[in-house]
């Protein structure tokens, strides 16, 4: 069993994106988790995952200083859907299972409902990431619809996206 990691959370600065990248290009190139066109580059994954004010891009920081995972949180729909928050997260595949993104999750949770909004809904988790619909589950989510066919896995071939929503 992996020890679990006790991670500070702080905001990200343009300063940590050196050290998010590597594990976001994998994750993302890998194709199985994310929505993301698999061929990003760098300068335009910065500008999709550092977000600015009111929303917020945070990363997990070790012990050593070390990035291990990120989140970003922000408005889920605009005008009269803006009272629902979503969020993302990331964490280093070399430091999974160790409970940096229950962490990550949970503090969005807390962002979202100290910043007044209702409720928090996640558009598009794949079907076959049973691993962090679990965890999203665990913390109080449910699937409220899944769209068939509409991701296509680079293994698994077509699968559904399930929508997640928990009221805050």
């Amino acid at each position: 069993m992996l020890e679990r990691v006790h991670a500070e959370i702080r905001e990200a600065t343009a300063a940590d994106w050196p050290a998010i990248w590597p594990f976001f290009h994998r994750i993302v190139a890998a194709g199985d988790t994310f929505t993301y066109p698999q061929d990003l580059d760098a300068d335009e994954a910065r500008g999709w995952w550092l977000l600015e004010p009111p929303n917020r891009t945070v990363v997990a920081v070790d012990a050593d200083g070390t990035v291990v995972g990120t989140a970003k949180m922000n408005r889920n729909q605009g005008g009269n859907g803006g009272h629902i928050a979503s969020a993302s997260y990331m964490v280093d595949p070399a430091h999974g299972g160790r409970g940096i993104g229950r962490a990550l999750v949970e503090y969005s949770l807390r962002w979202a409902k100290e910043a007044g909004y209702r409720g928090m809904q996640f558009n598009a988790v794949v079907q076959t990431n049973t691993h962090a619909a679990r965890l999203y589950e665990d913390l109080g989510f449910r699937i409220v619809g899944t769209v068939p066919d509409a991701f296509h896995h680079p293994v698994e071939g077509y699968t559904g996206l399930h929508v997640m929503y928990r009221p805050l």
